[in-house]
């Protein structure tokens, strides 16, 4: 769909530089998607790997962001070792509902309750990040927070919209289980990509 650069916005890698490259396509179609116009993967034209790559290596920085739409619609083999063959880190955000596919240095989930993650990706998660858009999420939270890794590290995000609702209260949750940590979408807040 698009491929830019700017600052990782959420989670353990939040305020690194870093090449996103979102592709198109998503079966999952979470209601308060912020980029649904990376659904249909019909509207967004094809790109060979090498010029995803030559993109990437017009930047100075060596972080690769691979997010949708839901990145594991596709097999990453291919665009991930060239990605690494040229240095750079690779890095997933997903929901995690379909194959595990790709080499990756760090794997952030992001589950959803309308496509439930596999377990081979739960199992491979080094971040769990979960979207607090109600009260219930919390405990949706802890359900994929026992079946991680024990070193996975846990985030809870406020769904954008819901963020003045919702931040209290996570606040408060993570005083309370301080395995968690917040993520906030900063580049919202510094308005960039």
């Amino acid at each position: 769909m698009e491929s830019f650069y700017t600052l990782q916005g959420e989670g353990f890698h939040q305020g690194r530089a870093a090449y996103f490259v979102r592709l198109g396509g998503c079966d999952v179609g979470c209601v308060w998607c912020d980029v649904k116009e990376s659904w249909d993967a019909s509207k967004h034209p094809q790109q060979a790997v090498a010029e995803i790559v030559k993109g990437a290596l017009e930047h100075p920085g060596r972080l690769a962001v691979i997010t949708g739409g839901e990145p594991l619609l596709y097999n990453l083999d291919e665009l991930t070792l060239a990605l690494r063959k040229e240095g750079f880190e690779t890095n997933i955000e997903t929901s995690g509902s379909s194959p595990l596919s790709g080499y990756w240095d760090w794997i952030c989930l992001s589950p959803k309750k309308f496509k439930f993650p596999l377990p081979e990706v739960i199992a491979a998660a080094h971040e769990l990040k979960v979207v607090i858009f109600n009260k219930t999420d919390f405990v949706w939270a802890e359900k994929y927070a026992a079946q991680v890794s024990p070193t996975c590290k846990l985030y809870l995000q406020p769904e954008w919209d819901k963020q003045s609702e919702m931040l209290p209260l996570i606040i408060d949750y993570i005083k309370a289980h301080p395995q968690w940590e917040l993520s906030i979408q900063s580049h919202k807040f510094i308005n960039v990509p």
